[in-house]
């Protein structure tokens, strides 16, 4: 078998495509080289392509601070019951939705694409919170962002393509809308929900803005507001010396930020592999087919 002849163009790709893989994969081999090697060789600039005296001294001062510990129990609570949440209410949203007899759904579904456009602005969405209730508790992280416009019209648009023969047949036999839902559309729907899943689960392991606009407990602050008290605004050398790590800590000071980075982008990163096909299945939803 005759190999085909490489052209110019496809050699120019195949370059371009290192470079970019090159340039995204660095910052987080760097960052991960950084926080296990020497403060001093991190000073003194001498780390670049590996770790220079391996030390994981970063990430036991991280992992000794209780504020650390504390906040990401908060985070891990506030993403589960987060992702419960908005599984929830846009299945919820997008079922009847993705039913043409459904008596004024056009009306339904401008109303909740308008979102999308028109928002009332941070102080009117403060007021409402805190009229409800909500302010520092963990309802506030959970409620006013219960349902994304744009996912929820991924889901509604995958339901509009389970064949409406299933749900006649499950009709005739007696199934109501929500046993339909459950044992007919929901199985078929994992492509869908995972894609769901690791969408709304990245967006609240990365949200700190609600949290810093809401929350005046710090010991309920979730792991990102202390992320960036500490990448930020420098705040470690405090909580060290709290715990009595402080030894060496301005010098150790990078790679403590970079453990914490680390800290953080982990469970996403462990997580992502294994909904990683069903993801890019979901989010082909809606394109052209051929």
């Amino acid at each position: 078998m005759r190999l085909n002849k490489i052209s110019p163009f496809d050699i120019v790709n195949v370059l371009l495509m290192l470079v970019l893989i090159i340039v995204t994969i660095y910052p987080l081999y760097y960052m991960a080289i950084v926080s296990v090697s020497s403060g001093i060789a991190v000073q003194r600039g001498d780390v670049f392509l590996y770790p220079i005296e391996f030390s994981m001294k970063a990430y036991g001062i991280v992992m000794d601070d209780p504020a650390i510990l504390r906040s990401y129990t908060n985070t891990l609570l506030y993403t589960s019951l987060g992702v419960i949440v908005n599984l929830l209410m846009t299945t919820l949203c997008a079922y009847p939705l993705s039913k043409r007899y459904l008596y004024g759904r056009s009306l339904f579904a401008f109303f909740v694409v308008f979102t999308m456009f028109f928002d009332g602005g941070l102080i009117p969405r403060y007021t409402v919170v805190h009229s409800l209730g909500m302010v520092n508790t963990i309802w506030a992280l959970l409620i006013p962002t219960a349902v994304n416009v744009f996912n929820m019209i991924l889901m509604r648009t995958f339901f509009e393509e389970i064949p409406e023969a299933l749900y006649e047949s499950a009709t005739v036999d007696g199934a109501g809308e929500l046993k339909i839902l459950w044992k007919i559309v929901l199985p078929l729907s994992l492509p869908v929900m995972a894609t769901m899943f690791i969408f709304y689960a990245v967006a609240h392991w990365n949200s700190f803005f609600p949290a810093l606009i809401y929350l005046n407990d710090k010991s309920m602050f979730p792991l990102q507001i202390l992320v960036r008290n500490i990448v930020v605004q420098g705040e470690l050398t405090s909580q060290a010396t709290e715990t009595g790590s402080a030894e060496g800590i301005t010098m150790m000071a990078q790679n403590i930020k970079y453990a914490v980075v680390y800290v953080v982008i982990l469970p996403i990163l462990l997580v992502y592999p294994f909904v990683q096909k069903y993801f890019i299945q979901g989010a082909m939803l809606g394109a052209v087919k051929g």
